[in-house]
């Protein structure tokens, strides 16, 4: 048996962002510190030939007389000493003074004439040895060369930077890796702690606890906008958990009542409980129930389908007069002679929209078989359909009846799925999802529908489509 997949592991937001952020900044400071420092010491060999440049220059100064010879002061070994110790020069560093022709004439510290030409190139212009670097200064009076003055100092010298420096620079550098992981860490504990109480949040709702609690008083805008919707989502959640209940409720009893009905009537003819024409009526109304059945059935289906995005809208262009006319013929054809032919009020004009005929027809049918299935008995509905085209682009299909009107309390809620009102509970057997279908309908086409008006007198319900560009 294979062995299962062991799931990788996990680190906390605190531990792995602030490894990895200490790391790289660990990583960044040390490689600017080690920039910084080869920087610093190009900057201190620079300066000090420049120094060691300027001591040449006035040794040579020192070894011209009054007279314009050349002339060595007795006291220059320790004018030597003392500009040492005053450019804190290191005691790598040796003196040459020569005549014209190259010959030694002083050193110090002491040399002899093969050492100082092992010391110096044939030209007595630089350094043999590439640890170390000369400073040339002429000694000169009216134009005339006496000689010359090396001054060699050693390049590991002119790099020295001192301890105490190298220490204050060290302690600088971790110092700033200390505070930067500080700031990392309050940074990623900040920001771990919402992320965990959002996280504990979700582990309550998928254990089925909706009622979620957050502090959404956070400064930071994002955070506080992350906890806010998540504490929206969750109570969104629970209002759906709520409505599915009671949807599923409804449903279960909706499509109870005719399976049971269907069932009584079929087993009464069966078991011969009703003969001859009774039991013909019997049978009819099994089939009526069966049609009401079917249709809340294909009613659910089709809702699921559009709210899944599987129904295909077409958008075509439709001459909106003819299919009205067509829409009302055919539904007349289906309804008892005692229902009116609704009246059409269309334009003198054709006009063209966007949509799809068959999407159109089932909106315009659904409202005018709510519009009947509303009739109080014995009252003479009438029925307006009415086309005209509207600002902006739009065509507006109204439907509008004398019916019993939709009380103001609920028409805030007619769209809504599984909705109905108390008294078509009473007398109507539909899942209450016509309106709702009917809008995702129009507005899958582009447009929408809405309820314009709604009095004691009757309903006008309005259908918005694009017009055909």
């Amino acid at each position: 048996m294979d062995r299962m997949k062991q799931p990788p592991r996990r680190t906390s937001i605190l531990s792995y962002w602030t490894l990895r952020y200490l790391i790289i900044i660990s990583i960044g400071l040390l490689l600017t510190a080690l920039v910084t420092f080869w920087w610093i010491q190009q900057e201190a060999m620079n300066n000090r030939m420049q120094t060691t440049a300027l001591l040449a220059q006035e040794i040579a100064d020192r070894s011209v007389s009054s007279d314009g010879n050349m002339q060595i002061s007795p006291t220059l070994a320790k004018l030597v000493e003392d500009r040492k110790r005053f450019f804190k020069l290191t005691l790598e560093m040796c003196v040459i003074i020569t005549d014209p022709e190259g010959k030694l004439l002083f050193s110090e510290p002491s040399l002899t004439q093969e050492e100082m030409n092992h010391k110096l190139n044939d030209t007595l212009s630089d350094s043999r040895s590439p640890e170390f670097k000369a400073a040339v200064a002429q000694i000169q009076h009216g134009g005339e060369t006496l000689g010359q003055v090396i001054v060699l100092q050693s390049k590991r010298s002119l790099r020295h930077i001192p301890r105490e420096e190298i220490t204050f620079f060290s302690i600088l550098i971790l110092f700033l890796i200390i505070l930067s992981w500080l700031t990392i860490y309050l940074l990623s504990s900040k920001l771990a702690k919402p992320i965990q109480r959002v996280a504990a949040a979700a582990a309550q709702i998928s254990s089925g606890e909706y009622n979620i609690i957050l502090d959404t008083g956070a400064k930071e805008r994002e955070i506080h906008e992350l906890l806010l919707s998540f504490q929206e989502m969750s109570g969104k959640l629970q209002q759906f958990e709520q409505s599915r209940a009671v949807m599923l409720a409804g449903v279960s009893h909706e499509l109870k009542t005719p399976v049971t009905s269907i069932k009584g009537l079929v087993h009464a003819v069966r078991e011969g409980v009703v003969e001859g024409e009774e039991a013909e009526e019997f049978l009819d109304i099994a089939l009526q129930e069966a049609g009401r059945l079917q249709r809340m059935v294909a009613d659910l289906l089709d809702y699921n389908a559009l709210t899944a995005g599987i129904v295909a809208v077409r958008h075509d262009r439709l001459d909106a007069a003819p299919l009205l006319a067509e829409i009302v013929y055919q539904w007349k054809l289906t309804q008892c002679e005692s229902v009116n032919e609704p009246v059409l009020q269309l334009p003198e004009k054709p006009l063209y929209v966007r949509g799809d005929p068959l999407r159109i027809q089932q909106i315009i049918v659904n409202l005018l078989n709510n519009s009947v299935q509303a009739t109080l008995p014995g009252q003479n509905l009438q029925l307006i359909i009415s086309l005209t085209a509207i600002p902006q682009g739009y065509a507006e299909i109204t439907v509008t009846d004398n019916g019993p009107g939709i009380p103001s309390d609920i028409s805030g809620r007619i769209f809504e799925a599984f909705f109905r009102s108390s008294d078509k509970q009473s007398t109507l057997r539909g899942l209450g999802l016509g309106l709702t279908f009917s809008r995702l309908l129009a507005e899958a086409m582009g447009g929408s529908l809405v309820l314009g008006s709604s009095l004691a007198q009757g309903s006008t319900f309005e259908l918005i489509l694009p017009l055909y560009a």
